[in-house]
């Protein structure tokens, strides 16, 4: 395993994979590395949302319409399927209202629509809760990430990527990744770890404050709700993206959710629904945040969601056929950083469960940085 590359990848997540991506179009030769046999980690156990709508105004939502287009792009050409597009908001508070008009106002609003209760309801009749507004937003997309990941993975294998599979990188300095099949030398480096702070480049995490974030996932049997328009939230949405949270307009809705919903804001509970190309639907989430996360699930959390899936839908959903959990990197000041230990080598972590979101543009950023 001694062969020299122009770029050595570490970790085969979605970030990874977008580093992949973006050297592959500089003509570059590539290798990535990677401990387990496949995906599954954050990026296989989310949405596969591909939010731009609500992320954080400024660099964030640039990454995150960047992101977008990416994925729209290689989708098709790596056989992936875009399951569909578009956001709703649906809002059942008049505080909710300001902050939808205020986000419209933004740049962030081009292209979106405010929608009426009526219109609201006819773009998703399943709407049986109280309704006082709500946002549409053409901007977002969905792929399946548990089969969106793979093909991905194995189209880059095919345009020419070499993928080294459990394989553990034991080590990084400039020019050379030590792993447990021998060396690897690539002029540059890019260590894409996910929520693992401990295994490499020992020291660079601990500026960040990083801890881990589990959520709680759900996959629901619902044929009444029909077809989705787009991936749906709620109001406690507007608490919780930044887009629309840092909005002045969203103090008084933020108080009224902190009186009605502290249960929910406390398990960090806001909901979005997504659909799956057989009906199915991926609903979620929650965030708890620990350095070791317990691998556990109560039911009282799932209880919460589902509580306002029926909130939404005027009742619960017709039977969950599938749960589980997945965890992140999180820190308390940024949703991403790219760090420089040498001028060959970044490390690069996505700190907020925006992967999929935001990382194939944060990619193109490192590869730039490292090849212009």
């Amino acid at each position: 395993m001694s062969d020299s590359f122009d770029l050595a990848i570490v970790g085969a997540g979605v970030v990874g994979l977008g580093h992949a991506l973006a050297a592959l179009r500089r003509g570059l030769r590539v290798v990535v590395v990677d401990r387990d046999a496949r995906a599954n980690g954050a990026s296989v156990r989310n949405f596969g949302f591909v939010t731009v709508t609500g992320q954080q105004r400024g660099e964030c939502w640039r990454r995150a319409m960047r992101s977008r287009d990416i994925w729209a792009e290689v989708a098709p050409q790596a056989g992936i399927e875009i399951v569909h597009r578009g956001l709703l908001v649906a809002v059942r508070r008049p505080e909710a209202v300001p902050v939808l008009d205020a986000f419209m106002a933004t740049e962030m609003g081009e292209g979106c629509a405010r929608l009426s209760p009526d219109e609201a309801r006819a773009r998703l009749p399943a709407l049986k809760g109280e309704v006082t507004g709500a946002l549409w937003s053409p901007h977002d997309l969905r792929v399946e990430s548990r089969d969106a990941i793979p093909r991905l993975a194995a189209w880059l294998e095919t345009k020419g990527v070499t993928f080294r599979r459990e394989t553990a990188v034991t080590g990084v300095e400039p020019g050379r990744i030590d792993t447990s099949g021998g060396p690897v030398r690539a002029s540059r480096i890019v260590v894409a770890p996910g929520d693992d702070f401990h295994t490499l480049l020992d020291g660079r995490f601990a500026p960040y404050g990083l801890t881990r974030c589990k959520l709680h996932m759900l996959r629901v049997v619902d044929p009444g709700v029909g077809t989705l328009p787009g991936s749906v939230m709620t109001d406690l949405s507007l608490g919780r993206y930044l887009g629309y949270a840092e909005l002045p307009e969203a103090e008084p809705l933020k108080r009224r959710l902190a009186a009605e919903q502290a249960d929910h804001l406390a398990n960090g509970v806001h909901l979005i629904v997504v659909q799956s190309g057989d009906g199915s639907l991926i609903v979620g989430d929650s965030h708890h945040y620990d350095a070791t996360p317990d691998p556990f699930a109560p039911e009282h959390v799932d209880d919460l969601i589902l509580d306002e899936y029926a909130a939404l839908f005027g009742r619960g959903p017709e039977r969950v056929v599938e749960r589980w959990t997945g965890t992140y990197a999180s820190a308390p000041d940024r949703l991403a950083f790219i760090d420089r230990p040498d001028p060959a080598i970044r490390l690069v972590v996505v700190t907020s469960g925006t992967g999929a979101s935001t990382g194939f543009a944060i990619a193109e950023e490192a590869v730039a940085e490292l090849f212009d």
